[in-house]
């Protein structure tokens, strides 16, 4: 059975664009297609998409619909996965996204809409509860925490540096391992020794240590750089 997909976006070609995309897709239904907030919520009690795919902002204020959508969805539809889309690479934004939780969450950056491949696998995770964050907002975060005097990832050994910033990204151990030709027990191994050495120990399971990890690496905003 199709997963039901319902798509906001303000920009009627993006949108068309994106709709096309998914066409291609035999799991996946398009089942609404909305330009504002209020469309979009009128939609989501019509249709009962498995996902919602939207921009961040659009009307009626263009600021932040897109996150206080996932919050609205959070409270009113649990069983919804959210997959956000954005022109704006601050990691803000994301952390704000999974301030509530990290399962069924994603955020991608719309430059990589044309790939439907990735597309399509992210809306599909976040239906199946998971968490997907583009690597770009990961990369600048490793980055910013790196520059950070003294940096907790110092601890860290390259290999693990990898790991790390798969975890941020949402991919399970066997995706983790499949990336970087690791053995599964390996990754395990890996992802001990990261979270021992970053105290974030307590987050168990993918959505946990998505957002533990994307906390952890965003402070590094309020620590000096060089």
């Amino acid at each position: 059975m199709a997963l039901k997909v319902a798509l906001a976006e303000d920009s009627l070609i993006v949108r068309e664009g994106i709709q096309q995309l998914l066409a291609t897709e035999p799991d996946i239904d398009v089942v609404a297609s909305c330009g504002d907030l209020d469309s979009l919520l009128e939609a989501v009690e019509e249709v009962q998409p498995d996902v919602v795919v939207t921009d961040i902002r659009m009307p009626p204020t263009e600021t932040d619909e897109g996150i206080r959508l996932a919050a609205m969805l959070r409270e009113l539809h649990p069983e919804i996965g959210v997959l956000v889309l954005s022109q704006y690479g601050s990691p803000a934004y994301a952390l704000d996204l999974l301030d509530a939780g990290s399962d069924g969450r994603a955020y991608l950056l719309k430059h990589r809409v044309h790939n439907r491949a990735e597309l399509a696998e992210a809306i599909k995770s976040v239906a199946a509860g998971g968490s997907v964050i583009d690597p770009k907002i990961v990369e600048e975060l490793v980055a910013a925490k790196a520059r950070s005097e003294p940096s907790p990832l110092d601890a860290l050994t390259p290999r693990e540096r990898d790991v790390l910033a798969e975890i941020a990204r949402g991919k399970s151990n066997v995706a983790i391992a499949e990336s970087l030709v690791l053995t599964k027990r390996g990754v395990e191994k890996h992802i001990n020794s990261i979270f021992s050495k970053l105290d974030l120990s307590d987050a168990e399971d993918v959505s946990k240590r998505v957002k533990a990890t994307l906390v952890f690496l965003a402070d590094a905003e309020q620590a000096p750089t060089q």
